[in-house]
């Protein structure tokens, strides 16, 4: 059996240990050892994603091919592989599984058949398509690498992750169209085929099977030449409608289409050192291939296959001569038709009405139960929402009280603080001041007897030199008033006495 060594993306980098011991993280863009596969061993640039797997597919203790898988639609990405055309031959279709993809932790390193990993792996079937995706659907699971392109005849190529939904006729033309281009074109015009690079890849659209394995909108091929002294690159889209014809287109338009916009090949596989001559011849080929893909198309929608001949004539009464057939024969004919057509008219209205009644009641249970999961949801949440509101309260309980005390605890500081700024400011103060301070009442009281003594002793001494200073002026003045009249009276006198 194929043994699988796939490669997740970052979040598994801490799964170092299993599976061989080797994982690829999505900072080294790689696939191990099946590195190989990619034109000078570098990978597609420009695809990396959150459900992208990398796969590296082993067979037989070698490794076969490389498959980018989508784990969200279901389908890979792409396929890598280098061609050297095979011998032809039939493979026995077992469809196989990865085992990692849908549990990490699994110890399974080998891909394995549905039946047997149900009971093994984890999830199966949460991230990657399943053989039951496909009962009971017009798709097939269509290779995007071929089991007719490669070697390995067995088993290599018939896993899940190689696949994508496709109808019968399409999946014939897709095979038809890879083996006539690798036979035609390709690998005639790049020596023996061994420095040939591949790429098959699809294209997501819209639509899914069973609403799981997504069916692609187109699928295309990038061929990649570096044969020494000139190498080339080319590009093919199919798309899935059955009258579609594959179409030619360069790389970097190939590249265009695709989403992202990747880089399929490191430096466009050689840029300007492309031989443009076997470019040409090429398209020649590819030219022919379009044509024998048109003629068989025109012939099978002029004609019905042989294999659908036998099938419808299989089913199909033995036919009774014109000539046996008797006139009762038609009576009862001419009769009987009617009424059969009656009940089968009856037949399809009660399937009809049985059918849409199926559909009303799966719509209307489905309208119900979603209904019912809204109605729960919002009440989870509205009970989550509530029970954290609480559990926020509950923890930021203690928090607050832890503020509290330390508010209290720091005004308790402030207050001895300033008790103790009070006490050193008072021990500040001199001895000798508080003594006079205390004393000071004691002095006060003593020294009113001498102060009233002196006040009044003050005041005695006022009104006495008041009165001195009276009397003395008064005495002044009347002394000068006598010496004025004496003076006068004396020179009236002396008047008088010449008179005489």
């Amino acid at each position: 059996m194929g043994t699988a060594r796939w490669f997740a993306l970052g979040s598994l980098l801490a799964l170092a240990g299993l599976l061989e011991g080797r994982l690829v993280g999505e900072e080294e863009a790689g696939f191990g050892e099946c590195d190989k596969f990619f034109y000078a061993e570098t990978p597609p640039a420009g695809l990396a994603a959150d459900s992208h797997v990398k796969i590296c597919q082993r067979f037989q203790g070698s490794e076969r091919f490389a498959t980018l898988y989508n784990t969200r639609d279901r389908i890979p990405v792409f396929s890598a592989f280098r061609s050297a055309r095979p011998a032809p031959g039939s493979a026995e279709q077992r469809w196989l599984v990865e085992p990692q993809i849908d549990d990490p932790h699994s110890s399974l390193e080998e891909v394995m058949n549905e039946a047997e990993a149900i009971t093994s792996v984890n999830n199966l079937g949460s991230k990657q398509a399943l053989n039951t995706d496909y009962l009971d659907s017009v798709y097939q699971r269509g290779q995007l690498y071929p089991f007719t392109l490669s070697s390995d005849l067995q088993m290599a190529t018939f896993t899940l992750t190689n696949s994508v939904p496709m109808t019968q006729s399409f999946q014939e033309r897709w095979y038809m169209n890879l083996n006539s281009l690798v036979d035609q074109a390709l690998v005639p015009h790049c020596g023996n085929g061994e420095d040939l690079y591949i790429i098959t890849g699809a294209v997501p659209s819209g639509s899914k099977v069973k609403d799981k394995v997504t069916i692609p909108e187109f699928v295309w091929l990038a061929a990649c030449c570096a044969a020494p002294g000139g190498g080339w690159a080319m590009g093919f889209v199919k798309h899935t409608g059955d009258s579609d014809i594959i179409e030619d287109v360069m790389v970097k338009d190939l590249e265009k289409l695709l989403p992202f916009n990747p880089q399929l090949f490191q430096n466009n596989c050689g840029g300007t050192e492309q031989d443009t001559e076997k470019m040409k011849k090429i398209l020649e080929m590819v030219n022919q291939v379009q044509d024998e893909e048109r003629m068989v198309q025109s012939q099978e929608s002029s004609s019905p296959l042989p294999s659908t001949k036998s099938k419808r004539s299989a089913l199909l009464p033995p036919e009774t001569p014109e000539g046996s057939r008797s006139f009762l024969g038609k009576l009862i004919g001419f009769i009987a038709t009617p009424i059969i057509m009656f009940f089968q008219l009856i037949y399809y209205l009660v399937v009809e009405i049985l059918k849409n009644t199926v559909y009303f009641l799966w719509c209307v249970t489905k309208q119900v139960v979603d209904g019912i999961e809204s109605c729960l949801y919002s009440l989870g949440s509205a009970v989550i929402s509530y029970f954290l509101a609480i559990g926020e309260e509950l923890v930021s309980i203690p928090w607050k009280v832890l503020k509290v005390l330390v508010k209290v605890i720091r005004g308790i500081l402030r207050i001895l603080c300033c008790l103790l700024k009070t006490v050193c400011r008072v021990l500040s103060i001199p001895l000798r001041v508080l003594v006079d301070v205390a004393t000071f009442p004691v002095y006060t009281v003593g020294a009113l007897p001498v102060v009233c003594k002196d006040i009044a002793m003050g005041i005695g001494g006022t009104i006495a030199l008041l009165f001195e200073t009276a009397f003395g002026t008064m005495g002044g003045l009347f002394q000068v008033v006598f010496s004025v009249f004496k003076r006068i009276g004396y020179k009236a006198t002396f008047d008088n006495s010449g008179e005489l």
